[in-house]
C-alpha cells in the first residue's frame, strides 16, 4: 500500500509521519534540535545541521517502522517561516537561516522600507505591515550587514523550500509563503513586486510561484542515496508550518481559527478577502483563492521550557502543581514578551515581566502565570481579528502543548470552546495531506474523514468575573512598563558588545 510522508521543521525539534491514503497513522516520530541565539534578537538556524539533518533523521526512524511491503509515495514538508537562508547559485549555503519574527535584528531596516515604500501603500498592496516577521527588512541587513555573504547570494530559502530543493532540485516557492515576504509580493495579484524585489535586494533569482500541494519535482538519485527515500518520488510544495497545522484540523471555512499550541503560539483564521490590518498578518491560504489573518505570539511553550528547565522539574510536575491553584495563580500576573512581542503589538523591544511575586509562590504559580498569560495573549488576538473582520466563529486546538490544563485556562480565559481533533500530531500531519492532494489521492475537503473533531474544551462560567479582571490589568500592564522595558532592552543590546 502506498505511504504519504510528512515532515515539518519546528523551531525547537521536528515531527514525522507516514500515513495511509483514508489518513491512517502509520508511523510518527521527533527529534530535537537547538536554536541558536548568538546575539540578542538573533534568532538562527543551521540549514545542514538542523532542516536537513532532521529530515534524514525523521525519515530513517519513519521507514524503520513501516511495514516492509508498504512504500512511500509522496512527499510532503512544511517548515518555520518566513525565514531567509541565503545560498549560492547552487543552493549551498551561505550562512545560518535568518528565523521568522522572533529574530528581531531588521529594525533599522523596517523603519527605512517603511519610509521608502509608505507604511499605506506596503499594507495595501502586501496585505501587511512591515515587521521583524517579514522577509524584505532581512535581505536588507544582510545587504547592510554582511556586504561579503550578500554579494555571493544568488538565491534564497525557506525551511520548506530548502528541503524541496535538495529533494527535487526545484527552486520554488508557496504562495502562501510568498505572501509573509513583506514587501515583496502582491498579495491581491498573487505575483512578485518586480520594481520592490530588484530594489531590495538587487542580484538575486526569484523563486518560481506554485501552491502548498501541487506537484514540483521528484526525488533524484542524488537525494535517494542521502536519505533512502525511492527516486521518482514526487514531491509538493509544502509551506509554512501553521498553515500545514491548520489544513491537518480542517481549518478551511470562512470564522474557522486555528490555535497552534507551541514553542511559540500560532493563530490562523480564514476569512472570505483580503482584510489588510495594522495589528496581524493579512497573508493567501493554503489553496487557491483563500486568504486569511493570522497572528503569532514570539513565546508560549518556549516560556514553560524557560521555567521546566529554570526548576529542573518536568511538565507533568510543573501542570499538576499548576493544577492545584486557583484562577490568578494566587495574585501573580504575567507578560510572556520574554522574546519581543510580534502580534499585535509588534515590538521587538518589549520584555517579560512577572508582577505580584512574594515569598510564598513557588514554580506552580509561575507555571500557571506562564499558561495564564497566553491565554491573554490569545485574548487579545481573537478581539483583533474581530476588530478586521475576521468574525471567529469556531477555535480548534493543535500542537504538542494542547494538553488538558492550558486549553482549559485558553478556553476559562476567552469565554470560547474549543475543538479537538482526532490527531494533533501538527503540520506533518498536514503535510501527508498535502502530499496526497498533489497526487490525486485525496480531495481538499477529505481532511474531515482522516481527522475529524472528537474532544470539546467548553468554558467554565465561574471563572468569567475573575478572568475579565485580570486581563483588563493585563492589557495595562504593557503600556505601563513600556519605556522601562524599552530602556532595558536597549541595556542588553549594549552589554552584549558589537556583533
Amino acid at each position: 500500500m502506498p505511504l504519504l510522508l510528512g515532515i515539518d521543521i519546528g523551531t525547537s525539534g521536528s515531527k514525522g509521519v507516514l500515513l495511509r491514503p483514508d489518513g491512517t497513522l502509520v508511523a510518527q516520530a521527533v527529534t530535537e534540535h537547538r536554536t541558536s541565539t548568538p546575539r540578542p534578537g538573533w534568532v538562527e538556524h543551521d540549514a545542514e545541521a538542523v532542516w536537513w539533518r532532521d529530515f534524514r533523521t525523521l525519515v530513517a526512524q519513519l521507514r524503520a517502522q513501516a511495514p516492509p511491503d508498504e512504500s512511500i509515495a509522496a512527499v510532503g514538508v512544511s517548515g518555520i517561516g518566513p525565514c531567509l537562508l541565503p545560498t549560492e547559485a547552487d543552493g549551498s549555503p551561505l550562512r545560518p537561516a535568518i528565523l521568522y519574527g522572533v529574530d528581531t535584528r531588521a529594525g533599522e531596516q523596517i523603519e527605512r522600507q517603511r519610509d521608502r515604500f509608505g507604511t499605506a501603500e506596503v499594507l495595501e498592496r502586501c496585505g501587511s505591515p512591515l515587521t521583524s516577521q517579514a522577509v524584505g527588512p532581512k535581505l536588507a541587513w544582510l545587504r547592510d550587514a554582511e556586504p561579503e555573504v550578500y554579494a555571493r547570494a544568488r538565491r534564497w530559502f525557506m525551511a520548506s523550500s530548502h528541503l524541496v530543493y535538495r529533494l527535487t532540485g526545484a527552486y520554488v516557492l508557496d504562495h502562501h509563503s510568498a505572501s509573509q515576504c513583506v514587501p515583496l509580493y502582491d498579495l491581491r495579484r498573487g505575483r512578485w513586486i518586480e520594481e520592490w524585489c530588484e530594489e531590495v535586494a538587487p542580484g538575486l533569482e526569484w523563486p518560481r510561484l506554485v501552491w502548498p500541494a501541487e506537484v514540483v519535482g521528484e526525488v533524484t538519485r542524488e537525494a535517494s542515496a542521502a536519505t533512502g527515500l525511492p527516486a521518482g518520488t514526487p514531491v509538493v510544495a509544502g509551506t509554512v508550518d501553521a498553515w500545514a497545522e491548520a489544513t491537518a484540523v480542517g481549518v478551511a471555512e470562512p470564522g474557522d481559527l486555528m490555535l497552534m499550541y507551541g514553542t511559540t503560539m500560532f493563530l490562523v483564521n480564514v476569512v472570505t478577502a483580503p482584510r489588510p490590518t495594522p495589528d496581524l498578518w493579512c497573508a493567501r491560504g493554503v489553496f487557491p483563492d483563500t486568504y486569511c489573518l493570522a497572528g503569532g505570539m514570539a513565546t508560549s511553550g518556549a516560556v514553560t521550557g524557560w521555567l521546566r528547565d529554570l526548576t529542573g522539574t518536568d511538565y507533568e510536575t510543573l501542570a499538576a502543581e499548576a493544577g492545584t491553584l486557583p484562577p490568578g495563580a494566587e495574585g501573580l500576573l504575567m507578560l510572556p514578551y520574554f522574546a519581543g512581542e510580534r502580534t499585535p503589538l509588534f515590538d521587538p523591544d518589549a520584555r517579560g515581566l512577572v508582577l505580584g511575586l512574594t515569598l510564598r509562590h513557588g514554580r506552580g504559580h509561575l507555571y500557571r502565570a506562564a499558561l495564564e498569560a497566553t491565554a491573554f495573549g490569545v485574548r487579545h488576538h481573537l478581539e483583533a481579528m474581530d476588530a478586521a473582520g475576521g468574525q471567529v466563529t469556531r477555535l480548534v486546538a493543535v500542537g504538542g502543548g494542547a494538553r488538558e490544563l492550558w486549553p482549559r485556562i485558553v478556553s476559562n480565559v476567552t469565554g470560547r470552546p474549543q475543538e479537538m481533533p482526532r490527531h494533533t500530531i501538527g503540520a506533518a500531519y498536514g503535510d501527508a495531506f498535502l502530499a496526497a492532494v498533489g497526487t490525486g489521492r485525496a480531495a481538499p475537503t477529505a481532511i474531515a474523514s482522516w481527522n475529524p473533531i472528537e474532544q470539546r474544551v467548553e468554558p467554565d462560567p465561574t471563572t468569567a468575573a475573575g478572568y475579565a479582571q485580570l486581563y483588563g490589568l493585563y492589557r495595562d500592564l504593557y503600556p505601563a512598563t513600556r519605556e522601562a522595558a524599552h530602556a532595558l532592552a536597549a541595556r542588553q543590546r549594549a552589554d552584549a558588545g558589537p556583533p
